[in-house]
């Protein structure tokens, strides 16, 4: 949150509670977040107006003392130091077009040069080229565990995903195994209601597109990498996020296993 006003609030409320004039009454805050992220919303407002409403114009700002993570233990546990290097290149480079370091002065619009290693040139099938790149060899990797593992293709958004999708799913061998989701509403949350069951017709429910849920038609392969939705169970490790891969498909339940060898049957 950086919306100075809250904070501002929240500082007047704790000298109430507490009786005093210090800061935050006197206790200790801690805030977190992240600045390059979603700025204030002023509707209609200028530049200046988002500016003035957000933490750094506030006049607690001062008193602020900002702390930062300077390492990525996620990234650099137990690998290689070249590797490691590589990664703290990498993510410098991010941040340094975060906060406006790379390229000409600009005012909020900026030509960046990408560095060459980074560029998939191939304008006329570059989805291909893209897969080349992350899975080469993939019709020999695919059953290594360690091989997906180790990669994967981060999209914008959802249609592009799909598209990613649909595409890589073709390179793997064996048959397309499609399941569909219930496309009927439930009768037993309008026990006391009159449902106009034309307002919840097939053809609407399925053409749903929802964050955080998956397609009403959902085409597989064995060996296919999948990704976890909920959290299912998190002593398992199995979490929103836990990518696993397909061992094999039936027409009621399909059997992925963790990269870790954990094996887990879900219920469609």
């Amino acid at each position: 949150m950086h919306h100075k006003h809250g904070f501002q609030a929240l500082d007047k409320s704790l000298k109430d509670v507490l009786s005093s004039n210090l800061l935050f009454g006197g206790k200790v805050v801690v805030f977190g977040g992240d600045f390059r992220q979603i700025l204030p919303v002023v509707q209609k407002g200028t530049r200046q107006d988002i500016v003035n409403v957000s933490l750094c114009s506030s006049y607690i700002w001062s008193e602020y003392n900002v702390l930062k993570l300077t390492k990525n233990l996620r990234l650099t546990m137990g690998t290689p130091s070249s590797d490691v290097e590589e990664t703290r290149l990498f993510a410098k480079w991010i941040l340094d077009i975060g906060e406006g370091n790379i390229g000409c002065p600009n005012d909020g619009v900026a030509t960046i040069d990408i560095p060459d290693d980074l560029l998939i040139k191939d304008s006329v099938d570059p989805i291909s080229k893209l897969f080349d790149f992350v899975y080469p060899d993939i019709l020999q990797n695919y059953e290594n565990q360690h091989y997906f593992q180790d990669r994967a293709i981060l999209a914008p958004t959802n249609e592009i995903v799909d598209k990613i999708n649909d595409s890589l799913l073709k390179f793997f061998p064996g048959d397309e195994v499609e399941y569909l989701s219930l496309d009927t509403i439930c009768s037993s949350e309008y026990i006391n209601d009159i449902v106009d069951t034309a307002l919840y017709s097939p053809e609407l429910l399925n053409g749903l597109r929802i964050s955080g849920l998956p397609n009403h038609k959902l085409v597989l392969k064995v060996g296919v990498p999948v990704m976890l939705l909920r959290n299912l169970n998190q002593k398992e490790g199995l979490c929103n996020g836990t990518r696993l891969q397909i061992i094999s498909l039936g027409n009621v339940l399909l059997k992925p296993k963790l990269f870790r060898e954990l094996t887990l049957a879900i219920q469609f």
